[in-house]
């Protein structure tokens, strides 16, 4: 099969290799479709530890495709049943296995992060996830692309659920890749009242926009508190999100909640870089509520597969491209430079 193996910083390789060997309480899923996240162009820039040109890894944790082969112990899963799979598993045991958050497990693994993930033509899914739920049967009528995307969004969902957001909310979203469009997407299905997206580039606030018009531009720069200030009559927002993993964005976001506001930091900043500067006073004397999400459960992850196939979310815009394997590099260069929004990587 045809694999896109990383071997290094910077380095990607298409290569043949020999379709995975299933025990008896694995599947072995076909990927049909695929996406780029911010995880594998960090791998791709930086590198990761243990992975070289002899120790390879298959990056890839947004992925849909064909159940095609199940081992002799499985049961629930059918050859030729069309799957999503959500990437994250635990030991199974602990108190956050148990409680629903086994991607919160000391001891999780990660498809397409520390074992084989989707950008091959097939991949394993390994007996602790299939037997944690892991494997989810797309509804009927959406497609493998649409599919593959419930995991990011369930991670935009997870935010939501975690820092809350109510009919009449005025939500501010700091920057607009497709994670800042999808919780603006998923702010407006919550009822707020007025969703704003901000971002240096207009372009891809324009682009936001032609996704759903409701949401509103607030151009990045030092003007950016007192028009907000302005279009907002002086409430400013009663939720801050930042969704770009910059650590400035973070230093200004409490600056842009209003009395009794919210603020959700949900893109982590790169090692070296995470501490940053802020004005506690902000938190105190505005009785602001702040947050932090990763990851998602397994539970968010098929509400959100449903969200999607009802279309209370639309996702298909946040698609504004196609490819083949052959393409990845392009695919990660693309994520990286901010060139359109999500390339689906689409296997025959």
């Amino acid at each position: 099969m045809k694999a896109a193996c990383l071997t290094g910083k910077e380095s990607i390789v298409i290569r043949d290799v020999p379709v995975p060997e299933i025990g008896p309480g694995d599947v072995l899923v076909k990927v049909k479709s695929a996406f780029v996240c911010g995880t594998d162009v960090r791998f791709f820039l930086n590198g990761k530890a243990g992975v070289d040109d002899a120790n390879p890894r298959v990056l890839g944790h947004e992925f849909a495709g064909v159940i095609e082969r199940v081992g002799a112990h499985v049961a629930g899963y059918t050859v030729g049943m069309n799957v999503a799979i959500a990437p994250n598993y635990g030991c199974g045991i602990c108190d956050l296995c148990v409680s629903g958050h086994s991607e919160m497990c000391a001891a999780s693994e990660a498809l397409g992060v520390s074992i084989d993930g989707g950008f091959a033509e097939y991949v394993r899914i390994p007996e602790a996830a299939v037997r944690q739920g892991n494997i989810s049967q797309i509804p009927e009528g959406l497609s493998f692309a649409e599919a593959a995307l419930a995991e990011p969004l369930s991670c935009v969902f997870n935010a939501y659920e975690k820092i809350g957001i109510f009919p009449g909310d005025t939500v501010l979203v700091i920057g607009s890749g497709p994670i800042g469009i999808m919780h603006c997407l998923v702010a407006l299905m919550a009822g707020a009242s007025n969703v704003y997206i901000s971002d240096i580039s207009e372009q891809r606030m324009d682009l936001a926009r032609s996704i759903d018009s409701r949401i509103r531009k607030l151009v990045a720069g030092d003007s950016q508190l007192q028009e907000f200030k302005r279009l907002t009559n002086g409430k400013l927002a009663n939720l801050v999100i930042t969704a770009a993993s910059v650590g400035a964005i973070q230093e200004q976001a409490f600056a842009l909640a209003g009395q009794n506001g919210r603020v959700m930091f949900f893109g982590g900043l790169p090692s070296g870089k995470s501490v940053v500067k802020l004005d506690t006073n902000e938190i105190h004397y505005k009785q602001l509520l702040v947050g932090g999400t990763t990851r998602q459960s397994l539970a968010q992850y098929r509400k959100c597969l449903e969200l999607i196939a009802s279309r209370a979310i639309d996702i298909r815009p946040i698609i504004t491209s196609e490819g083949s394997l052959d393409d990845i590099v392009q695919a990660i260069l693309e994520a990286r430079g901010g060139v359109g929004l999500k390339r689906a990587i689409n296997f025959s």
